[in-house]
């Protein structure tokens, strides 16, 4: 069980974060009292117990199997991997609340080591199932429709029969896990959270979540201090991010290599169940976007800010026309809640509890991991939803979002535990689509026809954070990887990596100050989710073909929309998308979710006229 990654942000603590109102806390009880509860003992000890039972009875016995038989297999092993999602999630919900704390890092560890120890004689069932015979198995499922169900799990287990290693180096590579990339990553956490900044102006030292949020500061000179601020404090620890990622891919090349994966991608292919041509047509469709998207835009945003070229502190300045305003807690969730139940009360319903039962931490605290996620923890209890709330519009939306994955996952809950999960690329949908909703309630609201472009701006720019942005940091990874099997990077050979994606993505407008070649740092997702970030794009293109096909009138959209969203990790993105008479494998799909983007940009551009 692995916590998401957390989306990142910009935003840290205001100054009148006062106006914010009071902010929510997590209330972990539903998964276990305290982390001394003998709930939590029992459940560690029921793993250990269990987990050896379970191989006693069943390796080297599932061929010989019924379908009844390998269907109380199945229902077992489902059992341990809710005890054991439950544990994880309630140690990784409670560390990420604080990963300077020495106490929930270590109670953290010591679960995942035991996590670790317990599940080893595991091992056996996935490499010994995808040997089963492909005639034997589906003779199985045509016999036991309860069986049956289970097969969006099996195939995507048996895609992965073409990677496996022999059954001692794969029992090897699970019980070193806990010390070789997991040990990395929480260097890399515990590194970042503890980071300061010394930034001109300031009269206290800042932390990183509060000075990446001067880069969205209405003065110019705050915006610039901040980046630089940033920069300084990543050169000083280059050398340390540097062996970090070094270290990651060079693990990860190693084991592709033994394991024959044709491309350092292919694993996250397979675990997002989509067809390499699918990605390779996304990213294409986007990079021969750049210019009408991107390029275009900062052109015109430089335009407003009366520059003739930006700064890299620009590019998420506000306009000179916005009024500053700090959204407080309860506007905020209104705002949100107003905008699903405007689209279908029901959506409204079910992320109403997040907000009266303890599911958001939303303050922003020392120590505590940047950005924001959704957890969803295991299918018999709930998710939890992380933010940084600071009162920015931009944070309404990150409320949207994380909200979206929330009731994304309440519904996805009745799958069961093997088949709730969503993969990447489609889990980004319900999150994206709840962002649209509210744009487009706070959109048919706007008052006068600047309102209206601070808000179109404001999505646009999202979007292409979202969909260029991200892109271009598949590119930067996609690249890195390759470089590192010629051999060690020096940190200047990851910084020229970083920057040969930057001026393409983001266009002529932009000037590069000496030192943003190092911002490829602090980006979480390189680290503990190699080529995660496509995702962002896949979901944000999917949304907008699939918000198009609602705007259009399409008879039956929210039953279809919450049928999607139920089917969780039970079908693949075809038979998903096929009711919407979409389909993600047609390369000219994603030019329908990009064409949305350019309106946008071309509407503001007539507001010039």
């Amino acid at each position: 069980m692995t916590l998401p990654l957390p989306r990142p942000a910009f935003d840290a603590e205001p100054k009148g974060a006062k106006a914010l109102g009071t902010l929510p806390d997590w209330d972990l009880s539903d998964l276990y009292a305290a982390p001394d509860a003998p709930e939590f003992a029992r459940d560690l000890a029921w793993l250990e117990t269990e987990c050896a039972a379970f191989a006693a009875q069943y390796e080297g016995k599932l061929a010989d199997l019924d379908a009844a038989g390998l269907l109380d297999c199945i229902t077992r092993y489902e059992r341990i991997d809710t005890v054991a999602g439950r544990v994880m999630s309630f140690a990784g919900l409670r560390y990420y609340q604080n990963t300077t704390d020495s106490g929930r890092a270590k109670f953290m560890g010591d679960a995942q080591q035991k996590m670790t120890d317990y599940t080893t004689p595991l091992v056996f069932f996935g490499l010994e199932f995808n040997r089963l015979d492909e005639a034997h198995l589906q003779g199985l499922l045509d016999a036991n429709a309860d069986l049956a169900r289970y097969k969006p799990v099996f195939d995507r287990m048996r895609a992965l029969r073409p990677y496996q290693l022999s059954d001692e180096l794969e029992k090897f590579l699970h019980d070193q896990s806990s010390i070789g990339a997991s040990a990395w990553n929480k260097l890399f956490d515990e590194t970042l959270a503890g980071l300061t900044f010394e930034v001109a102006g300031e009269e206290e030292p800042l932390n990183l979540e509060a000075t990446l949020n001067l880069l969205t500061d209405n003065e110019r000179a705050k915006r610039e201090a901040g980046a630089r601020a940033l920069a300084s404090v990543f050169d000083g620890q280059l050398k340390l991010f540097s062996r970090v990622h070094n270290t990651l891919t060079k693990e990860k090349e190693i084991e592709d290599r033994w394991r024959k994966m044709p491309t350092a991608q292919t694993a996250r292919h397979l675990s997002n169940h989509v067809e390499p041509e699918v990605v390779e047509a996304l990213r294409n469709a986007v990079v021969a976007a750049y210019p009408k998207l991107s390029h275009r835009y900062y052109r015109l945003k430089a335009k407003w800010l009366g520059l003739e070229t930006l700064e890299i502190w620009d590019r998420n300045a506000p306009l000179p026309t916005e009024t500053p305003k700090i959204v407080g807690w309860d506007e905020a969730r209104d705002t949100v809640l107003s905008a699903y139940s405007a689209f279908d009360p029901r959506m409204a319903e079910i992320a109403q509890p997040f907000f009266e039962k303890g599911w958001i931490d939303a303050g922003v605290k020392p120590g505590k991991a940047p950005g924001a996620f959704a957890h969803p923890t295991v299918t018999d209890v709930h998710p939890y939803v992380m933010l940084n709330y600071l009162g920015k519009p931009r944070d309404v939306m990150t409320l949207a979002h994380e909200l979206g994955h929330g009731v994304h996952q309440v519904l996805a809950a009745g799958q069961g535990e093997l088949l709730s999960a969503t993969p990447l690329t489609l889990a980004e949908t319900a999150s994206v689509f709840g962002e649209m909703l509210t744009f487009q309630k706070l959109l048919e609201g706007a008052k006068t026809k600047a309102e209206r472009k601070t808000l179109l701006a404001g999505k646009v720019e999202d979007m292409i954070n979202t969909v260029v942005r991200q892109i271009a940091f598949y590119d930067f990874e996609c690249k890195l990887h390759a470089a590192r099997r010629e051999g060690e990077l020096t940190p200047d050979d990851i910084n020229a990596l970083w920057m040969s994606v930057q001026a393409e993505s983001l266009g002529d407008a932009f000037n590069f100050m000496d030192g943003y070649e190092t911002f490829w740092a602090y980006v979480p997702h390189f680290v503990h989710s190699p080529f995660y970030v496509y995702a962002y794009a896949f979901g944000d293109g999917l949304v907008n073909a699939l918000y198009a096909v609602y705007a259009e009138g399409d008879a039956g959209f929210q039953e279809k929309y919450f049928e999607m969203l139920k089917a969780g990790g039970s079908k693949h993105h075809k038979e998903l998308l096929a009711p919407f008479g979409l389909d993600a494998s047609d390369p000219k799909f994603w030019d329908k979710g990009l064409s949305m983007i350019a309106g946008f940009i071309d509407e503001l551009e007539a507001m010039e006229d």
